[in-house]
């Protein structure tokens, strides 16, 4: 698998966050469409518990280029639907600020130090992938050694 194909699918999908719970999955895509070829749409629905079944306030839309999703991004963030304000960012915003946070949770949980560049605590990538598979070697020593206890 290409590796950038990821980078390239996240740069092109958007998270449309504080969605009335007013507004469908076609009312959503009739308001995004006139910004460019919408590949899919993951609306998200309560799976259990006393919302089952309800809108969950947030989606994502993935579009065919990431210069489609960005102009997405710049006209609709911000704007009112059903009176609230549409929160909308590329998804990969959300992606790294997760990896970040994940990979320096690892790499502190290993016992190392967290390796930060610059003044903004970002990671770069071979420093993320590091914690990563530090974390993994920790989770199967810890899997290894709770079997031979039992």
């Amino acid at each position: 698998m290409d590796p950038n194909s990821f980078d390239d699918k996240c740069e092109s999908r958007l998270y449309i966050g504080n969605l009335d719970l007013k507004i469908t999955e076609a009312a959503l895509i009739k308001m995004f469409s006139p910004y460019g070829k919408i590949v899919s749409e993951d609306f998200l629905w309560h799976t259990r518990g006393p919302k089952r079944g309800e809108p969950r306030g947030f989606a994502f839309i993935q579009y065919s280029t990431k210069e489609e999703a960005k102009l997405a991004k710049e006209k609709m963030h911000g704007r009112l639907a059903c009176g609230r304000p549409l929160v909308v960012r590329l998804a990969s915003e959300k992606c790294t600020e997760e990896a970040a946070q994940n990979s320096a949770k690892a790499v502190h949980e290993a016992g190392k130090t967290s390796i930060a560049g610059g003044s903004s605590g970002q990671m770069n990538r071979s420093a993320k992938i590091a914690a990563i598979k530090n974390k993994l070697k920790a989770l199967e020593e810890e899997c290894s050694s709770a079997k031979k206890q039992k």
